[in-house]
């Protein structure tokens, strides 16, 4: 199957759970909706202050990180290629009074489309699975920062794509050579038991190393690379829910997997006016 035909099968796909997902517990758009962040508590922490900043969200769902960054005080703006999430991001932006942009835009069109740069460019959870091409991914975060910007994504470790969906069996390959991944499960990791028609999806691993050599070849400085040795959502039997957060952690005396990674980096700043 070529690629643009994988993409539409992917559209689809998120078209059609952008209504389960706002209906989802796991998105608790109600208690967004009362003052709740969708941000983990390391990311404000990791990224820094982004008060005053002009912040892009790349692939944003329906808005809800989005919007959750707005309440930090930066200037948001969220494209994702799914237009219904991006009436419903729009709806949600309207709801709670924020000042945020939302355009319906392929990541690979952004810089383009946008004719403007950012002073962050952040991209979230579960996003990078679902492009087949980092090289020209990392192009356009180049592209999109202004000099001196930060961009920052925390992700969910590729080393889990190796195990079954429930167990500690391997039985994926960690190295997938640009393959895409095709899937037909019913349902979505909001709702399982969702009743859904557009089931076919595509996904690619991208090793870590290969995601920041390949931001680092597109010209950005690492700044920060952590691992982190829990999830946001029970990714495994065999992890625990934190009681105050969404945290999932293996019990005590488990062996310690990563389960989450985080990346900052920083585009070079303009080099000054000679004297």
């Amino acid at each position: 199957m070529k690629s643009d035909a994988n993409l539409e099968a992917n559209r689809a796909m998120w078209n059609e759970r952008v209504p389960i997902h706002l209906d989802s517990d796991l998105y608790d758009v109600a208690g967004f909706i009362e003052g709740s962040s969708r941000l983990c508590d390391f990311e404000p922490l990791e990224l820094g202050p982004t008060e005053g900043c002009s912040l892009l969200h790349l692939q944003c769902h329906f808005g809800l990180d989005t919007l959750s960054w707005a309440r930090t005080g930066a200037i948001v703006t969220g494209i994702d290629f799914s237009e219904p999430a991006i009436r419903a991001a729009r709806d949600l932006a309207a709801t709670i009074g924020a000042d945020a942009r939302f355009e319906c835009l392929e990541v690979h069109d952004a810089a383009t489309a946008l004719d403007r740069r950012f002073d962050v460019v952040y991209t979230g959870r579960g996003a990078i699975c679902w492009l087949p091409d980092l090289d020209a991914w990392a192009r356009q975060i180049f592209e999109l920062l202004e000099p001196g910007g930060r961009f920052y994504m925390p992700e969910f470790h590729p080393f889990t794509d190796v195990f079954h969906h429930e167990r500690l069996d391997v039985t994926e390959t960690y190295f997938d050579e640009g393959r895409p991944c095709r899937d037909e499960t019913p349902g979505t990791y909001a709702d399982p038991d969702a009743t859904t028609l557009r089931n076919v999806s595509f996904t690619w691993t991208h090793p870590v190393s290969k995601v920041i050599t390949t931001l680092v070849r597109a010209g950005l400085i690492l700044e920060s690379f952590h691992e982190h040795d829990f999830t946001v959502f029970p990714r495994f039997a065999a992890l625990r829910k934190s009681v105050d957060s969404d945290i999932h952690r293996f019990p005590d005396g488990h062996p310690r997997l990563p389960l989450m990674y985080s990346i900052l980096m920083r585009k070079p700043s303009a080099p000054e006016d000679p004297a």
